[in-house]
Parts: C-alpha cells; sequence; structure tokens
C-alpha cells in the first residue's frame, strides 16, 4: 500500500468539505436501498466491521427498562471488562455507551493544540479532535506524531487492519509525555487481534487512553456499549464528563454476561477466523487485491472498485467504498449461508463481465 499522505484539518476545513454532518459509515441500509432501489431485498450488509452472528441476548427482566442502572450492574460489568481486556484493576476502566461518545471527551481532556491522528482511518477521530477545538494534522507514520498534545491511532487500523507493537506504542507514549502529550489508542478490533498485542495493561503511565468496543465483536452495535481504560485520575475525570447512569441498564446485564462468555469468545474467533478465509477465497478468486483487514473484514484495491460497488449493489449487496481512495473497498462477512450464495453468485457474474469487455 502507498504510504499516506498527510493533511492538516482544521476545523473550518472538516465543515467546509461537509464532514460535520452526514459522515458516509458503514451500516447505512436506507442509503443504500435508496442509491439502489431495485436491488433485491433482503439487503446484505456487508458494509461494516461487525459480528454478522452476534452474541445471543440473553433474556431480560423488564425491572432494566423500568429503573435506572444501579451500582451492583455497573459494578458487575467492570469487574467482568477488567478481565476481559486486561485492564490493571477497576479504578483504570469506565463504561461509556459506545465509544463514540467518548472522542470528544477525551479530546477535550488536553489543551487546545496540534492533534496528530494516523490516518486513513476512522474518520471520526479527525472529525471529534477538530470539533474539541484542536488543529488536526493527519500523519501516515507514528513517528510524525511530534509535539502533538494528542496523538490518535487505531489498532488494529480500520480500514487497513495495520498493527503496531506494544513496545512500540510505549516507547511513542514515552516521547509524548515528555512534553504533556496524550496518546489515545483505538482498540475496536482487538477482540480479534493477536494475544498480548493489547495496550490495555500499560495505561497507568498517565498519559494513555485505551478505547475498546463492545459491539463490533460481539455483534450487538445497538446495545451501544464501550469502555475507556485509562489512569485512575483519567477515568475520574471521564467518569465525571459522562455524568452518572451513563449506561443503560439492559446494556449493563448484557456486556457483564458475553464478556464473562469464555466459551463463546474462543469459539466465536474460531468461526470468524474460518469464515474470512472463506471471503478471502472469494474476493481473490475474483480477481481482488486483498491489501489488508482482520478477521471481521477485508480491503481490497482494484481499478474497477466503482463499478463493483454498483455492481454489488444492484444485486442488494451493500460494501464500504471510500471517496478519498477510490480504488479501495471493504467487505464485511456475510452472516448465513444464503448471504455466502448470494455474494459468490454476484462476485463471479462481474469476473464474467470484466472479462468479456476486456475481450471486446
Amino acid at each position: 500500500m502507498a504510504a499516506y499522505q498527510g493533511a492538516d484539518y482544521p476545523l473550518g476545513k472538516i465543515v467546509e468539505h461537509g464532514l460535520e454532518h452526514g459522515l458516509e459509515h458503514g451500516g447505512d441500509l436506507d442509503a443504500a436501498r435508496r442509491m439502489f432501489p431495485g436491488a433485491p431485498e433482503p439487503f446484505i450488509d456487508l458494509s461494516t466491521g461487525i459480528n454478522p452472528n452476534p452474541y445471543p441476548v440473553p433474556s431480560l427482566s423488564g425491572d432494566l427498562f423500568a429503573r435506572l442502572p444501579d451500582s451492583i450492574a455497573l459494578e458487575k460489568l467492570v469487574t467482568a471488562a477488567v478481565t476481559a481486556y486486561g485492564a490493571p484493576s477497576a479504578a483504570h476502566l469506565v463504561p461509556a455507551p459506545g465509544t463514540q461518545i467518548l472522542l470528544p471527551v477525551i479530546a477535550g481532556l488536553v489543551e487546545r493544540g496540534r492533534a496528530a491522528v494516523l490516518a486513513p482511518t476512522y474518520a471520526e477521530h479527525a472529525r471529534t479532535a477538530a470539533l474539541a477545538g484542536h488543529r488536526v494534522t493527519e500523519v501516515g507514520d507514528i513517528g510524525h506524531f511530534g509535539d502533538a498534545g494528542l496523538a490518535i491511532l487505531t489498532n488494529p487500523n480500520n480500514p487497513d487492519g495495520r498493527l503496531f507493537a506494544k513496545d512500540e506504542l510505549i516507547a511513542v507514549a514515552k516521547k509524548l509525555r515528555a512534553h504533556g502529550g496524550l496518546l489515545v489508542v483505538d482498540e475496536a478490533f482487538m477482540d480479534v487481534g493477536p494475544a498480548g498485542a493489547s495496550l490495555a495493561g500499560e495505561v497507568s503511565p498517565g498519559n494513555i487512553v485505551v478505547l475498546r468496543s463492545f459491539g463490533k465483536f460481539f455483534g450487538l452495535a445497538g446495545l451501544r456499549l464501550g469502555f475507556a481504560l485509562a489512569a485512575p485520575a483519567l477515568v475520574e475525570r471521564i467518569s465525571s464528563l459522562l455524568g452518572p447512569w451513563a449506561v443503560s441498564g439492559p446494556a449493563l446485564a448484557v456486556g457483564a454476561q458475553a464478556l464473562a462468555d469464555r466459551l463463546w469468545i474462543g469459539a466465536t474467533r474460531n468461526t470468524l477466523a474460518e469464515a474470512v478465509n472463506k471471503l478471502d477465497a472469494i474476493l481473490t478468486g475474483s480477481g481482488l487485491d486483498i491489501v489488508g483487514g482482520t478477521v471481521l473484514f477485508r480491503l481490497v484495491r482494484s481499478r474497477e472498485a466503482d463499478e463493483l460497488f454498483h455492481h454489488l449493489g444492484r444485486a442488494g449487496i451493500f460494501v464500504r467504498r471510500f471517496p478519498d481512495h477510490p480504488d479501495w473497498l471493504r467487505f464485511g462477512l456475510p452472516a448465513a449461508e444464503r448471504d455466502w450464495r448470494r455474494l459468490q453468485v454476484a462476485m463471479t457474474a462481474f469476473k464474467t463481465m470484466a472479462a468479456l469487455t476486456s475481450n471486446s
């Protein structure tokens, strides 16, 4: 993959380019239906990196919806999350209604100045840092964080799956700490990352914040649950900004059970690894160049990416495209065998059409 060329994104430019509202993200099936009104239903959503076979939601008491979340349920969730993520202690972790809401909160923990975002990556990191008043610089290498007061990266990265070693990130945090800089590591896809790669156990020095997303691996994005792991002083500040009852009662209950379910977690990791191998076979068999990803998604590069995006859309299959990288597409995992078959048929048809066109 070609090296990413950095760029500055002050708040004015973000608003000017229409990024303040209407950001393109995966999962918007209403947009897909508007774009492809004649496509067959049901639409197959491959535009996200969310596990398509979610954790089985347990039967929940009606009381969880009728009363405010209680401290005992919160403690159970925190205990399960500390064990699952490897946090130093309960004082080093705070739950939130999804990691998205944490982004501007954490960006506001440091004085306004230069924020460096390792890119290309999840666009909300740059957007929320700019809205918090920082001058945002997108860089292609962590060695270019320099004098940033706020440095942000995703590990494994979305959409290319780029992975950074723990020792490398600890060294970066140490350099930032010399001038009071904060390192934010978004580990949204670390549940499927290599064992021991998480920085969650290294947050005690005080200038590291690790974000963990519950919804992607467990396939329950609509539950809205995420976590920030940091030194206790930072956790207290984040918690006070979120306020009381930040996480709903149902999310507390489901999250606590799922994070403690080691059998389901282990089996799901194996299932996802098998599924992505199956996806790889379809993509490479169709002549696509896989340039990155995790076991929850694959990033491909093709000169015909735009044609393929529209071909799949007309077939009722929604994949993720990237306006800044028109030769990229990201494929998530199909959920059921019938979805796999539809994807295979559509990809085979596209390959056939491409061959006929090249020979005409």
